[in-house]
Formats: C-alpha cells, structure tokens, sequence
C-alpha cells in the first residue's frame, strides 16, 4: 500500500468517526479544502461516494458503511504495529483509544490523562465521549470505560473508581411545593425528570432496593433529556425529582442546592470499569495507562480529601 493510500484511508475513517469536517480536520491538523481534497482522491480511485455531504451534515453512503466496517480493525492492527516498533527501541508512542462515559471521563479518567502523557511524551490519547454501551471493537477503540454491571463477561476488567450509588435527589423549593417522598411508590405522585438511553432510545428504569426487596420504576414528569447534565440543572431549579449516580450531584448536594432523597433504598455497587476484549492482548499504550489506574488505587487518600 502507497503511502498516500494510507492517509487517503485514515482521512476518510477520521471524518467518518466525527461527521464533520471541520472536526475531523483539527484532529488531523490539515485544513478542511485540503481534507476534501484527500477523500476526492480516495472517492475518485474506487469510484464510488463514501460520503454524504450537505452544508450541514455528512452521513455515510452505503459503500462508506461497509468500507469503514473493515478498515476500523485494519487501522487498529496497524497502529499496534506501530507501537510494536515503538516499543521495541522503548518508547510507547502511537494512538491509545479511549471511549467513556462522560461522568467516567470528568470525574476518573481526567486526573490519570496528565501523568500518562507526560510519562509518555511520543503517546497520543484519544478520548471518546458517549453514553450507553458501544462495541469498542467495531468502534476501534482500545478500551472502554463503563460501570461493571454493564459489562460482558468475556472483558478484562480493572477498577477505575470505588464503589457508587444511585442518588434521588430534588431540590429545596421542589420539596416545599409538592412534599418529600418516603417510598419508591411516592415517586408516582411526583414531577420526575426522565433520561432516555441513546443507544435503544429506551427511558431509564428507577431501581431501588431494600432489605432483600427490588423495586423497579417507571417515572413521568415534564423533561426526558439524553443529557445528565440537564438532568442536574433542572433538578436544581426546582423542575422535579432526579436519579442520577452520585458522582453527579454531590457537589450540589453538599452545597444544600440538592436534597437526597430514599437514600436507605440506593445501595452501592461496583464502580467504573477500565476494560477490554479478553481476546485481545493489552497494547503497550494500554498497560501503561492500567499501571497508572493501579498506582493511583492503591496511593493512600489524604485527610483533606
């Protein structure tokens, strides 16, 4: 393969992964003429439209779909290859790909992005940022990041947080108006603000549990959002009653802007997952960003935190 190939290839996958040029040409570093250049060149030697463009949006054409389904693995094997190289003179460099949830990727994978890439100046981290479950594999992603329970077994997994809990929470003003719920059956008597899960479009499902008892619950309120931030946000302006993981709403629980609410019916779980195919071995990249996450487990916590 030429390497003009090689770039004409990566181009056309980099702006299919971001759906837009303007995107895909920062993360490359070229100007967007020269991108649509590139992928002319690739759509005019195979003969055939890899993208849709309108002056809003790209889509991929069917060709396009079933190009990137097979190029996605070839990119991965050829970037290990390349940290293989790397490796071998003792150097980790190449591309590490990360998909995460976005309360995973503020709250535990940010403070460990520092320490790796300056341990590891030649290294690129790239950080996905999506809510559900993805198949990395198809996706091209090195490892993933997500909640235990949500995991496949056939995944190696390493704990990338402590334990977490689901929280109900509202705020003062909604509590005042429309009274404190004392069970999960309350709920249904309430304003509740609904998530729906982008992956199947699904509305999330309140679990509770007490004393061996489970409670599954399907709320109704004015607000079903696919964002938990403004889930936040409008549990704060008094809008409703929220469900979100602790990690989301602790500083606004500490500051008094949020009251927990049935917190004896919200046990805690196994936290956030670093994990990958069980099938695949661990790239360089890979294990360094592992040893980072187990020295930062097992680093004591100070008393100011």
């Amino acid at each position: 393969m030429r390497g003009s190939d090689y770039a004409e290839l990566r181009a056309f996958a980099v702006i299919a992964e971001h759906r837009s040029f303007r995107r895909a040409s920062a993360h490359l570093g070229m100007s967007p003429s020269a991108l649509s250049q590139t992928l002319g060149r690739l759509e005019a030697r195979l003969g055939v439209t890899l993208l849709n463009r309108t002056t809003r949006s790209v889509s991929l054409s069917e060709a396009g779909e079933g190009l990137l389904s097979r190029l996605r693995p070839a990119l991965v094997d050829l970037d290990a290859a390349v940290m293989h190289v790397a490796t071998a003179r003792g150097v980790i460099a190449g591309t590490l790909r990360i998909n995460t949830t976005r309360i995973a990727a503020q709250h535990h994978l940010a403070p460990l992005v520092t320490p790796l890439l300056l341990a590891h100046p030649e290294l690129v981290l790239e950080v996905t940022v999506e809510e559900g479950l993805v198949d990395i594999v198809a996706g091209g992603f090195d490892a993933g990041i997500r909640l235990g329970e949500r995991l496949h077994a056939d995944m190696v997994a390493v704990a990338i947080s402590g334990e977490q809990r689901m929280m109900c929470v509202a705020s003062p003003a909604y509590l005042a108006r429309a009274g404190t719920p004392l069970t999960p059956g309350d709920l249904r008597g309430h304003s509740c603000l609904n998530y729906r899960w982008p992956t199947d479009q699904s509305l999330y499902r309140w679990e509770f549990e007490r004393d061996g008892q489970e409670i599954e619950i399907g709320v109704e309120g004015q607000i079903v959002v696919n964002d938990t931030d403004m889930l936040v946000r409008a549990a704060i302006d008094g809008l409703g009653i929220a469900y979100l993981l602790e990690d989301q709403v602790s500083e606004a629980v500490a500051s008094g802007r949020l009251l927990s609410l049935l917190a004896d019916w919200t046990p805690r779980f196994p936290g956030f997952y670093l994990y990958y195919p069980s099938r695949r071995q661990a790239s360089p990249a890979l294990r360094a960003l592992i040893a980072i996450v187990q020295r930062a487990a097992s680093r004591p916590v100070s008393a100011d935190m």
